[in-house]
């Protein structure tokens, strides 16, 4: 196979799924090249068939999926559409392997890091078990991982997400594979550790000459690391081309709506002098965190939050950004008292609400309200669309009866950009983005002058992501709300807030205008935020 042959040359792929009621086309007619030292991109939103494509190429998709019959994937020369599950398992992980989404279930949470390793290593290269947990050190050193020898001693809960993803990149590269197939691999990370990641498999694929396929809905990546594009809406390929080909000249529609989902704008202009919302000073949040064995084990203090100010004028976003485990969560919400404060004082519209018990915070519960980061979670599964929303309003005695509390509920899913005649309806029946417009509904229906936002558009796609921002801004200019939007993504935090906090090891290290902070910071850590939103480079 010379240069110019490609690794992978799948041809006409169709996918369809058995489905309660018939079936559902996911893939139809997808024909994509690979070459070796390349990345291709697949990108597109959910539910554009981009990871069942990849899916099929690992024959990894379901018994209810069916691959049509035109469909060749070659490989070698060889068509792995139609190879045996024997001849299939020789390659899978072996010349071809895959990096999924989420590591923290696709590693074994029973056994250790260098178990899960050595098992690849030994299965496909016949080596003895002392020799692959050699090979399995000199792997999490390749991938970067600090101290190996002592990390692979370690089970997958022990490590962050940046090195529990290293990992899986390591156990992919284990047997030198010709294809590395990388399934979202950097949506749930921080933007530094992201940067290091893809950074990390394009060094890779550079020293052993791999062919690359990258699977995101993130178009910044794609355009820093991809040599080729295929864009995928509805199971199907509507543009393909060289990178900058695609980004300077997209021909298709919804290439070009792709493209222009990027969060754009700024927050509302602030008039006049506001009023203070919320005002927190000096708080302090502690944990008590053990450490050594059964028997002579001790305590040591970690410091969540380290004595800090916070204020929220009427009307105004003030962003909260940082790193994982930087105590962002953690300070949110111990200004809503749902995390005790060790320290400080919490004033909300001049009211000291600090040390307040439960009971006596009830009164406060409606004018300060959380949207969390993943809706699915936060949104009860066996409650229909009414019953969740209105379950504040009967809790916080809300509305003179059953019929005006209807009323109430249908105004905030009108006001959430979702149609009233959903009360039906359950969470499982509606996609991501709108499950995040699900929550803002239940929050605002309370008709609150507060809302903590927690990474409320992580998980979302570029083009939903604007939508909720969107939303966002209009709810804040018809109500007078004060977001305290927490985030680790500083595109959004740029289109949506006034003013910025940065957050490192619970501690404020740089603050002002989004404009000033983003555009001119000041410290180290911050730069180097801001090169990894916006330049995804190390």
């Amino acid at each position: 196979m010379n240069d110019l042959s490609p690794i992978i040359d799948a041809r006409n792929v169709g996918v369809t799924f058995k489905v309660d009621g018939g079936y559902v086309e996911a893939v139809r007619d997808v024909s994509f090249k690979l070459f070796r030292g390349k990345t291709t991109a697949l990108v597109g939103e959910s539910g554009s068939g981009k990871s069942v494509t990849a899916r099929a190429v690992m024959r990894l998709l379901s018994k209810r999926a069916t691959v049509a019959d035109a469909t060749r994937i070659l490989y070698e020369d060889k068509d792995m559409a139609h190879l045996s599950d024997l001849e299939m398992r020789r390659l899978r992980g072996n010349r071809i392997s895959m990096i999924f989404q989420e590591p923290m279930s696709s590693l074994n949470p029973v056994y250790k890091i260098g178990s899960q390793l050595a098992e690849v290593i030994m299965l496909h290269q016949k080596l003895s078990k002392k020799d692959a947990w050699a090979r399995a050190v000199e792997l999490l050193e390749e991938v970067r991982i600090p101290n190996p020898e002592a990390r692979i001693n370690q089970y997958p809960h022990q490590l962050s997400g940046g090195q529990r993803q290293r990992v899986m990149i390591a156990m992919a590269l284990a047997n030198r594979p010709d294809v590395l197939i990388a399934d979202e691999p950097t949506t749930a990370l921080d933007v530094t550790v992201q940067a290091e990641i893809l950074q990390l498999i394009d060094d890779l694929k550079d020293k052993f000459g791999m062919g690359v396929i990258l699977i995101t809905h993130d178009l910044t990546v794609v355009r820093q690391f991809a040599n080729h594009v295929y864009v995928m809406q509805h199971g199907e390929v509507r543009e393909e081309g060289p990178t900058e080909e695609i980004f300077s000249n997209p021909q298709h529609p919804y290439t070009r709506r792709l493209l222009a989902a990027d969060p754009k704008g700024v927050a509302n202009p602030l008039e006049g002098a506001q009023e203070t919302v919320v005002d927190a000073k000096s708080v302090h949040v502690q944990y008590m965190l053990r450490k050594g064995g059964a028997f002579r084990g001790g305590y040591e203090p970690l410091i969540a939050v380290g004595g800090l100010d916070l204020n929220v004028k009427r009307g105004e976003t003030l962003g909260l950004v940082g790193e994982s485990g930087s105590g962002k969560t953690t300070f949110g919400q111990a200004i809503l008292q749902l995390t005790r404060a060790q320290k400080g004082e919490v004033t909300f519209l001049g009211d000291r609400i600090d040390g307040k018990s439960r009971r006596e915070m009830k009164p406060y519960r409606s004018r300060m309200q959380i949207v969390f980061q993943d809706p699915f979670a936060s949104l009860n599964p066996r409650m229909s669309v009414r019953q969740i929303i209105e379950e504040g309003l009967i809790v916080n005695g809300i509305g003179v009866n059953a019929k005006e509390r209807f009323e109430r509920v249908k105004q905030a899913l009108r006001d959430s950009g979702l149609p009233d005649t959903i009360t039906s309806r359950f969470p499982h029946e509606f996609s991501g983005g709108q499950r995040q417009r699900l929550a803002i509904a239940r929050a605002i229906a309370l008709e609150p002058e507060f809302i903590l936002l927690d990474e409320p558009t992580s998980a979302l796609d570029l083009s939903v992501q604007a939508q909720i921002i969107e939303l966002l801004r209009k709810l804040q200019r018809e109500k007078g709300l004060s977001y305290l939007f927490i985030s680790h993504d500083l595109k959004v935090v740029r289109a949506l807030c006034h003013r910025v906090m940065v957050m490192q090891h619970g501690k404020i290290v740089e603050q002002g205008p989004v404009s000033e902070v983003l555009v001119n910071p000041q410290t180290d850590y911050t730069r180097r935020l801001v090169r990894a939103a916006f330049e995804i480079a190390t």
